[in-house]
């Protein structure tokens, strides 16, 4: 007479022989999750010990209470069909025809042995479709611009000054403290090494070059990408998250003339002014550290400067300025435009808007890097 304990409740299992000499199992007690709880497992595994004989017995009716847990601890030792002899109450009856009225479980899908191929072809489609978003988005700028030339009094001088504020003026504090501590970084390094060839006049080239044409730009536009970028993403998301830009919609009010076009000629105002103001604080710094670890006066720094570095090093700078600004706000926008109105949208476009503009700042250093290869260094 096997016989199973659960907290405060007791499940009986009694196996009998009745006077037909058949073997009957008769259960008694609460069949509840609060009562099975301690003893699920071996129970489960001792009800189906006792189903593998089919000329079995059931007798249920003795059990006093019993849920949808316990239903389902029977239905499944039984092999999730009525076993052949069963007695049990009309109340739970209705539990294990519901039982049986559930369809089945659906199969798990078959593995598909082509998803890399099936991943890399969504990817490929998903990069085309914002290309040609992008371009889209660029042909409409250009029209607007024809547009706002013969017709001056609608360029929408307020936000070109609002953008210039925002993308220039305030990110001036932080492009001057990584510049400057770059610049710090990079001289240390450089003048250690510089030491050990006796080559410390050496230092103003490695600095002048390095900075001006290619850390001054790449640093500034990395910066501006994640502050200004997200912000513009993020403002142009949360109008369609307010449905202010379906408003501008019925009033009229073409987006990409208000919204777009204002930060693209802004943002390609500012980044060569914010180019030339990181480029300036990064050799302060470099000099700096010059004149305490090489004792090169910051006057003969100065003086030695225009001779070492070419006048077009700087030009090239700021002309990267000029683009990567401009692709920022052009990125920046497209993804703000094609966020969703919920929250979930708004966060993942401006993750991939802030990521998407790091990686095209590199992309447009390295194409400027291969086509002037030879600009400025001779």
């Amino acid at each position: 007479m096997p016989e199973n304990q659960g907290g405060n409740s007791q499940l009986v299992l009694r196996l009998v022989t009745g006077e037909d000499g058949a073997s009957r199992l008769m259960l008694a007690g609460d069949c509840t999750l609060a009562a099975l709880c301690h003893q699920l497992q071996p129970l489960s595994a001792e009800l189906a010990g006792y189903a593998t004989n089919p000329e079995l017995h059931w007798d249920i009716t003795g059990i006093a209470h019993m849920d949808d847990a316990g239903a389902v601890l029977l239905w499944q030792a039984w092999g999730e069909r009525h076993p052949r002899h069963l007695a049990l109450q009309s109340e739970h009856e209705r539990l294990f025809n519901r039982l049986e009225k559930m369809p089945p479980p659906p199969a798990p899908p078959a593995r598909d042995r082509l998803w890399p191929v099936t991943v890399l072809g969504k990817a490929v489609f998903l990069l085309w479709e914002h290309l040609t978003n992008l371009i889209m988005l660029s042909g409409q700028l250009l029209l607007d611009s024809i547009y706002l030339v013969g017709h001056p009094l609608h360029i929408p001088w307020r936000e070109i000054s609002a953008n210039l504020y925002r993308t220039g003026a305030q990110a001036l504090g932080i492009t001057a403290l990584v510049g400057f501590l770059i610049g710090v970084v990079l001289s240390f390094l450089s003048s250690r090494q510089l030491q050990m060839f006796g080559a410390d006049i050496f230092i103003i080239n490695i600095l002048g070059v390095s900075i001006v044409r290619e850390l001054g730009p790449v640093l500034a536009a990395i910066l501006v990408a994640g502050r200004s970028g997200s912000s513009m993403t993020a403002q142009l998301g949360v109008m369609r998250v307010t449905e202010e830009l379906d408003a501008l919609t019925v009033m009229g009010i073409p987006h990409s003339l208000r919204l777009v076009w204002p930060k693209v000629i802004a943002l390609g105002i500012a980044m060569p002014l914010v180019v030339l103001w990181t480029s300036a604080i990064a050799l302060i710094g470099g000099m700096v550290v010059a004149e305490i670890q090489l004792g090169l006066g910051h006057q003969f720094f100065l003086s030695k400067l225009p001779d070492v570095v070419p006048i077009a090093n700087l030009w090239l700078g700021l002309g990267k300025g000029v683009v990567c600004g401009m692709m920022i706000a052009l990125i920046s926008c497209h993804f703000g435009l094609r966020i969703k109105s919920n929250t979930e949208s708004l966060g993942e476009g401006t993750t991939n808007s802030v990521v998407t503009s790091i990686t095209v700042v590199i992309i447009i250093d390295a194409i400027f890097a291969v086509i002037f290869s030879d600009f400025g260094l001779r």
